[in-house]
């Protein structure tokens, strides 16, 4: 879903955290090469290093995609973590990376948005339902807002539900390690990783080699990857109780439930005019997603001050692609609602508090996907004040979809100890040929979704950083002294109505 993709930008923009440090070491490295390196070998990591990073990220949107494409999209994401990189001897590294994302999610919490108002409660028989429509705390208004005093079972797409779902939180490890040859002209390493949450589990895999010419200034890597998920399934309530029930709309979840037509008169749950998913509704039996990429990338120092990288990347997924917490509606099928009947007219504006669309299925994607992305970065050291960074990327894959992001950013070295470094990122979609937005896709189609994620739009992302650095590693703590702290902001905001904002805090020590 759409706020588990932004969550990803979290990672993105640790990992690049500590690539912008790198790069601020480039005039450095042209001046080192030209020293002899053969009177001695250096070590790789001349002591224990310790990164401490944490972020906060917060968004708010109408278009949440566990609910056909409209909805509330507001999610809160604290994502802290800590990467330990121990030298092991003069030319071997291990890294170990932990990290966890606990995030808040009205979009997600309406996996079951159903509640009953007036009488003793009601949950669906989805795992990840459970919820009370208006259990959100910045909902206030709910209880004035229920249709005149309705009583039965509510829900709404605006309204964030209290259940299990509405809160998860991400888990994972990864242990890297690496090998330099005596001369440094060879890099091997390897990793594994492990993550989970609460309906997704993913083991990984990988290695990379990379060999430096031309006195280390030609640098070509490549590197291999391979993902093994699972999916533990959740599913929108109503059509997981349908399964449940076996099609019989009047036990179970929906036992004492009216079920409304477009005009809000009750339907007849034993007759053909009510709902029912199309084509029935079966769970999905194939649970893996599996992932394999191959990457490769060549940098050239052309100066003292200039470095230019060009990469490309090669994935293949298989497997279950879809979500299947993701409902999608149909045009050519008649709409089916659960609630208060004097809410359906507005059901699509953020006035319904208390209607809830039934749906007609959900997500359904190709059981395979091959993507490209390609790119450049070009860094040019002006001089001991001023370095200049540019990034662009071109992605495309057989969905259809197509994409460019260009990104610069300039660091401005502040005295001493302080760099600050202004961003700015923009990029740019179509949608895929499987997307339609809410109540908009065909029941004769064999592919659909209504994730905003993968529809047309720009994006752009307004940033600032703030680094300290202290070579000397002046301040000491348990045996660790202070290396540098690392501040970092983005404002982020798409032409569908998300916005977005990150905030990020780095400490790095390196042991005495």
């Amino acid at each position: 879903m759409e706020e588990k993709q932004e969550a990803v930008v979290v990672a993105i923009n640790k990992s690049m955290n500590r690539f912008w440090l790198i790069l601020l070491c480039i005039p450095i490295l042209g001046v080192a090469q030209q020293e002899n390196v053969n009177s001695y070998k250096k070590r790789v990591l001349e002591t224990t290093e310790v990164d401490i990073l944490s972020s906060y990220y917060e968004q708010t949107g109408n278009n949440a995609s566990v609910t056909g494409g409209i909805g509330n999209e507001r999610l809160t994401d604290v994502a802290p973590s800590i990467v330990v990189s121990v030298p092991l001897n003069d030319d071997d590294v291990l890294s170990v990376d932990v990290g966890i994302s606990t995030y808040t999610s009205a979009s997600s919490s309406n996996l079951n948005p159903f509640d009953v108002t007036g009488s003793g409660g009601l949950s669906g028989a989805s795992s990840g339902g459970g919820g009370g429509g208006g259990g959100d705390d910045d909902d206030e208004e709910d209880d004035d807002n229920n249709g005149g005093g309705y009583s039965g079972a509510i829900g709404s797409p605006w309204v964030a539900s209290s259940g299990a779902s509405r809160q998860d939180t991400w888990g994972s490890v990864n242990i890297g390690y690496s090998h330099s040859s005596d001369d440094r002209d060879q890099i091997v390493s390897g990793n594994v990783s492990f993550a989970t949450e609460y309906d997704y589990t993913s083991i990984g895999f990988g290695g990379g080699y990379t060999r430096l010419f031309n006195e280390k200034n030609t640098e070509l890597s490549l590197k291999g990857s391979v993902f093994l998920d699972q999916w533990n399934p959740r599913y929108p309530t109503e059509l997981d109780s349908y399964v449940e029930v076996d099609g019989n709309l009047n036990a179970g979840f929906f036992s004492g439930v009216n079920i409304l037509n477009r005009n809000g008169l009750v339907t007849n749950k034993n007759g053909s005019l009510t709902w029912r998913p199309v084509e029935g509704f079966s769970l999905i039996s194939d649970k893996k997603r599996n992932s394999f990429a191959l990457s490769v990338s060549l940098s050239q120092i052309l100066g003292k001050n200039t470095q230019i990288s060009i990469f490309a990347d090669v994935v293949q997924q298989q497997g279950w692609l879809s979500n299947p917490m993701q409902r999608v509606y149909f045009a050519d099928v008649p709409n089916y609602f659960i609630g208060n009947p004097a809410s359906i007219p507005f059901y699509t504006s953020a006035q319904n508090r208390d209607v809830f669309m039934l749906a007609d299925d959900m997500e359904r994607l190709p059981d395979t996907r091959f993507k490209i992305p390609v790119g450049i970065r070009l860094n040019h050291y002006i001089n001991e004040i001023l370095t200049v960074r540019t990034y662009y990327r071109y992605y495309f894959d057989d969905w259809g979809l197509q994409s460019h992001t260009a990104s610069v950013e300039i660091p401005v070295k502040v005295g001493q100890n302080f760099t600050f470094y202004p961003s700015y990122r923009y990029y740019t979609q179509n949608q895929i040929d499987y997307f339609a937005p809410f109540d908009e896709h065909l029941s004769t189609s064999q592919y659909y979704t209504s994730d905003y994620d993968l529809s047309a739009y720009d994006a752009h992302q307004i940033g600032f950083g703030i680094t300290y650095t202290d070579i000397f590693t002046q301040f000491k703590t348990l045996g660790f002294g202070l290396k540098s702290i690392d501040v970092k902001y983005n404002n982020y905001h798409r032409t569908t109505g998300l916005k977005a904002n990150y905030f990020g805090l780095g400490f790095k020590f390196e042991m005495n």
